[in-house]
């Protein structure tokens, strides 16, 4: 065993469910729970909605808040989405949270039929997206992504930080129609704040350009994107980094305009199943509009995941900042 082995930090079982920050990582605490209570106070059609997880999706700050708007509906995930239907017909906007694997797996034909078939205005935040917990696949919501994209008229947003999910609370709540958002809870990473960025439904932003490499990311893939771009520039590597919050409707135009400039490599980077996320979204933008650059992705592979420390599992399954530059490196050679 090497020395470094000996001296690597014992993982213990809370990393299986700790927060995805990097130690020494600026965070902000509960931004959707926060940004929810806020924007109720002036909001008075906004209800809160939950399976028995409300503290474990920052949705007990608006329980405690406005606790004549809160329905806790018990481990009945079902029965919550087609009571979230009843409330939107009422001329209520309920904002419904679990955790994404129960929602896409659990309740998919509700959501299809009560919410997203009548085109309800029911927004549906869902932590533990992909894989952002060592609980195994039970918990891993890894392809919650694919199962929602075909469904028509439903919005689909993936917010990179705390700042991103701050800001895309109050967008989604503008937005008449049925909203699923894969949500960052408790002590969230904020990293946005440093380029200039603002949230806009639709919308993919560039946040920092490059010649080399084109990575096109969501989630807290932008983060990891936005870290290899500062890694590899010691290698003097330029990498591109166009985050893209929004995976439906997908903002075609912005990436179709990136992936044209000549010579660069396109990674697509998500936290997601390699089938039927963003990497597929992208890639049939680009073959619809005739453009055909080099092009890889960094995603979860198409199987049942492992339960462990998250820390290990990203290095595993090459979503953590070393494997992602590694991969990218390797394909440039």
């Amino acid at each position: 065993m090497s020395t470094a082995t000996l001296n690597k930090p014992r993982l213990t079982t809370s990393a299986m469910i700790a927060s995805i920050a990097a130690e020494g990582q600026r965070t902000q605490s509960a931004p959707f729970g926060n940004a929810l209570v806020e924007l109720a106070r002036d909001r008075k059609d906004i209800v809160g909605m939950s399976a028995d997880l409300a503290k474990y999706t920052d949705l007990h700050l608006f329980a405690q808040a406005y606790p004549e708007r809160f329905f806790q509906m018990g481990m009945a995930e079902q029965l919550l989405m087609g009571a979230a239907g009843g409330m939107a017909k009422e001329g209520f906007t309920p904002f419904v949270t679990t955790y994404a694997v129960f929602a896409s797996r659990r309740a998919y034909d509700f959501i299809h039929q009560v919410i997203a078939e009548e085109n309800l205005n029911v927004k549906i935040a869902c932590a533990l997206p992909g894989l952002t917990t060592g609980y195994g696949p039970s918990h891993q919501a890894t392809e919650d992504i694919a199962i929602f994209r075909g469904v028509p008229g439903l919005t689909i947003v993936d917010p990179c930080d705390a700042l991103d999910t701050e800001q895309a609370v109050a967008a989604i709540a503008a937005h008449q129609g049925p909203v699923y958002m894969r949500l960052l809870r408790g002590k969230v990473p904020l990293v946005l704040n440093e380029y200039d960025y603002k949230f806009e439904l639709g919308k993919a932003k560039l946040l920092r350009d490059g010649r080399d490499v084109l990575v096109i990311s969501s989630g807290i893939m932008t983060m990891r994107a936005l870290e290899v771009a500062e890694a590899l520039k010691a290698d003097n590597v330029g990498v591109a980094v166009l985050h893209a919050p929004t995976i439906k409707p997908l903002d075609e135009d912005a990436i179709i305009r990136e992936a044209k400039r000549s010579g660069r490599l396109v990674v697509v980077a998500e936290n997601h199943s390699v089938v039927g996320g963003l990497g597929e979204a992208v890639a049939g933008t680009l073959l619809r509009a005739g453009v055909a650059p080099a092009f890889r992705q960094i995603a979860l592979p198409d199987a049942f995941l492992d339960a462990g420390a998250l820390p290990t599992l990203h290095d595993r399954y090459g979503i953590s900042t070393q494997a992602m530059a590694a991969s990218i490196k390797s394909w440039l050679r």
